[in-house]
């Protein structure tokens, strides 16, 4: 059996969120990955297809270089809660932990949500010194919501002596590009806060890369399933380091082809 990490980071979308110690290339702390907006159940797409390659190709990345966990970050599912149990059939198939953040598309209630999932809309943990913040931005209803400031200011706080703080919502609360949203409390918060490493994002599938606000990384990830979006089904790779964090974007379909020729 071969096994492999991601060997199809785009082109120009490598993104150093620290300066690095040159000559030095050591084991990172941690290596996870993100991927967003599955879109499982939507009609008119082969969603269990693009569902069963991610987890392959997730499980490659762990047998290779290793993953501490996922991130699912929003639109797991198309418009309809009851898609989650055979949804959760896949992700559970993963050879790592996996977290989830609420979407648009999801439409579940914050109850069900957190009995299925077993944590709330809103919700951290702590990995190695470094907090990892989950916010919803949307109401079962789909519409597009500001976070609650309040809370992340809160979980900021928490976190803030430790190493660093990772976010990750659904819908960019600053509006850089067509599908994000004005959200100035959101911002002021998220680009204030020096121990935010980097914010990132879905919802947009046609982004795969950073837009800097306030010289805060925002970092998109495209998509993996859904009708529209970028010209290829991928996901995020973040390595993080005592003294930076990296981050790359992987194109699986293109790597396997490439690897296959002879």
């Amino acid at each position: 059996m071969i096994t492999l990490g991601c060997g199809a980071a785009l082109p120009g979308l490598s993104a150093s969120l620290l300066s690095q110690t040159p000559g030095i290339d050591p084991k990172p702390l941690l290596r996870f990955a993100v991927a967003s907006d599955g879109h499982f159940g939507q009609e008119d797409t082969d969603f269990k297809r693009f569902h069963n390659e991610l987890i392959d190709w997730i499980n490659n990345e762990h047998s290779g270089k290793g993953l501490d966990f996922m991130v699912f970050n929003g639109d797991l599912v198309h418009d309809d809660p009851e898609f989650l149990p055979e949804l959760k059939t896949y992700y559970d198939r993963l050879a790592m932990p996996y977290y989830v953040v609420k979407g648009n598309h999801d439409k579940a209630t914050d109850e069900y949500w957190t009995s299925f999932w077993g944590t709330t809309p809103n919700h951290s943990f702590e990995r190695e010194g470094y907090g990892f913040i989950f916010a919803y931005t949307s109401n079962p209803e789909g519409k597009y919501l500001c976070a609650d400031t309040e809370w992340i200011q809160a979980e900021i706080e928490k976190y803030s002596p430790g190493k660093g703080i990772f976010v990750f919502m659904h819908i960019a609360q600053s509006k850089i590009t067509r599908h994000s949203i004005s959200c100035p409390e959101a911002e002021k918060i998220l680009c204030g806060s020096d121990k935010i490493r980097a914010v990132f994002l879905g919802h947009d599938h046609d982004i795969d890369n950073k837009i800097y606000v306030k010289e805060k990384p925002f970092i998109f990830d495209g998509h993996y399933g859904g009708s529209w979006g970028t010209n290829y089904r991928g996901y995020r790779i973040v390595e993080v380091f005592e003294k930076e964090a990296v981050t790359y974007q992987c194109n699986p379909a293109a790597f396997y082809e490439n690897i296959n020729r002879f």
